[in-house]
């Protein structure tokens, strides 16, 4: 008997809440706990980290209308498209993909969040201060400075990271980046325990599960990390707690924070290097990338807990000054990588002009391309690109800005392949608008697909944007060959023997006959067959 999704979310709910009691009864942690939560929190909780939280998810679910679409939200306008469109560049760390994206980061902003905001303190930590003695010291306005400072990290992040990136995620590694410096080890445990609660939110959201082996249209999964943005903020998180801990007079246990730093790299996939060279086409560097993370490792135990003790005593360096110089050298490395694609710019006004079809929306227009030329071109030249974008073809549905620099490949043809519709999100901070792309053909016996590729507009029927070009099916039937033609608003198949056309008929409805140079055409439920003297030969499949 096939259990209902609420009777499995139930005994969820009780097995967790069983598991927490049974480990309270026995280690009685909550009075301990609770006492040292509130020597540095108010009432024992991160009222910053809160209130973080709370702002990210009202901008998803309020701006980016995540509660009519929370698995498909407006993302386009809040993109950091470049310094030509400051508003993507600003919102861009606050914006999320959808709901699992979200939950994934404010899950890591209220566990990591916590553990830097307990760290930060919301009472003074020098002998003899006094809370509420003056403003530095007041506890509220800790934490409104610990909020504050956790929206510039972020903000931070979306002005230097690389392309048009999206999420919290640059805060988080910077949230997790101070703990790993601060308290590595329950920097560590808390990468466990934030894993548990995604366990936990996908059991609820899905708790079972079917899968029948086949085909299906995926990305590696490193192609979707933004690598850069989430070193970058790992980086800042590190050096604002070697700032707080050298003000502290704290040096932490440098093999701990080594141990705790190359964890965190290495299962949070900042080993992922990547470039893309073309329409869902990925080159990962893995070697480099894990020799990078164990040497950033290296430099970020050594900045933690290297001495005053002189370095290069003719020069007055000493050896917290060269390592923590040499963190801040990779640091800005990092971030001025991204410096030269976020000048990039749209080339002229024909971006997105020379396709046929294409559907208007205020500022965005919409289109349907395979093996185009990006549009991006750089303002300022690129080494080893010779200053273009050329040999990296976009395939799919694009959208291009020019008010908003954008051009973007939102949907890539074989992703439309797979799932036959899509919906695209446009708007901007005030309104929301969409598009409906669809594709349909055939797959032919022996050839390639043939199809249409369809936009319509919100209350539209649209119109057929792209037509793939005819092809002939494999099997030739009685010395004949059959071509799919997909002109027009529908397809049509064409028979030609020697080179001389016997005859032309749009393809039939599902059900029914037609007949064309001597050749019945059937169509069986998704299936298109051929017909001559008592032979019958499939010849191509609907897709679609």
């Amino acid at each position: 008997m096939e259990v209902p999704a609420v009777g499995w979310r139930v005994a969820l709910l009780v097995a967790v809440l069983a598991s927490l009691a049974a480990v309270v009864a026995v280690a009685r942690p909550a009075g301990r706990w609770g006492t040292a939560a509130r020597r540095r929190l108010l009432a024992g909780l991160p009222w910053g980290t809160l209130l973080v939280a709370g702002g990210v998810t009202a901008f998803f679910l309020v701006v980016q209308r995540g509660l009519a679409h929370p698995y498909d939200p407006l993302v386009i306008p809040f993109r950091a498209w470049g310094y030509r469109y400051p508003t993507g560049m600003v919102t861009a760390p606050f914006a999320h993909s959808g709901l699992g994206h979200l939950v994934g980061n404010v899950v890591g902003t209220l566990v990591f969040g916590t553990i830097a905001e307990y760290g930060w303190s919301h009472f003074p930590r020098e002998r003899g201060s006094a809370a509420f003695g003056s403003l530095r010291t007041n506890p509220f306005a800790r934490v409104l400075a610990f909020a504050a400072a956790v929206a510039a990290v972020g903000v931070l992040t979306g002005l230097f990271a690389l392309g048009p990136v999206v999420g919290f995620s640059g805060v988080v590694f910077a949230l997790i980046g101070f703990a790993v410096v601060r308290y590595p080890l329950v920097a560590v445990v808390a990468l466990v325990g934030s894993g548990v609660v995604r366990l936990l939110y996908r059991a609820v959201r899905r708790p079972e599960v079917a899968r029948t082996a086949g085909e299906s249209f995926s990305t590696p999964w490193w192609a979707d990390v933004a690598v850069q943005g989430h070193a970058l903020g790992l980086l800042v998180g590190v050096v604002a707690a070697l700032a707080l801990l050298y003000r502290r007079g704290i040096r932490p246990d440098p093999a701990r924070v080594w141990l705790a730093a190359l964890f965190v790299a290495v299962d949070r996939g900042l080993w992922a290097v990547y470039t893309i060279e073309g329409s869902d086409q990925y080159r990962l560097f893995r070697a480099f990338g894990t020799a990078s993370v164990f040497l950033v490792a290296a430099v970020i135990a050594v900045g933690a807990a290297a001495s005053d003790r002189d370095f290069i005593a003719s020069l007055g360096l000493t050896r917290r000054e060269a390592a923590v110089g040499l963190l801040l050298s990779v640091l800005f490395a990092v971030a001025l990588v991204a410096v030269p694609f976020n000048l990039l710019v749209i080339d002229g006004p024909a971006a997105g002009a020379d396709s046929a079809e294409t559907v208007e929306v205020r500022d965005y227009t919409v289109r349907y391309a395979e093996d185009v030329d990006n549009r991006y071109v750089p303002a300022v030249p690129i080494p080893g690109r010779n200053g273009s974008t050329d040999g990296v073809p976009a395939s799919g549905v694009v959208v291009v800005s020019e008010e908003r620099n954008v051009w973007w490949e939102v949907v890539s043809s074989g992703r439309l392949a797979a799932r036959g519709n899509v919906t695209v999100r446009l708007g901007g901070v005030t309104w929301s608008e969409h598009v409906h792309a669809s594709r349909r053909g055939w797959q032919l016996a022996g050839g390639p697909a043939v199809y249409h590729v369809r936009l319509a507009p919100a209350g539209s029927p649209g119109t057929v944007a792209y037509r793939s070009d005819n092809a002939t099916v494999g099997p030739r039937i009685d010395g004949r060959n059959v071509t799919i033609d997909p002109a027009g608003e529908r397809f049509a198949a064409v028979v030609t023997r020697d080179n001389e056309t016997l005859g032309r008929t749009p393809l039939p409805a599902a059900g029914n006959r037609t007949a064309a140079g001597g050749l019945t055409f059937h169509r069986d439920g998704r299936d298109l067959y051929v017909e001559r003297d008592g032979t019958r030969v499939r010849i191509a499949a609907r897709a679609g």
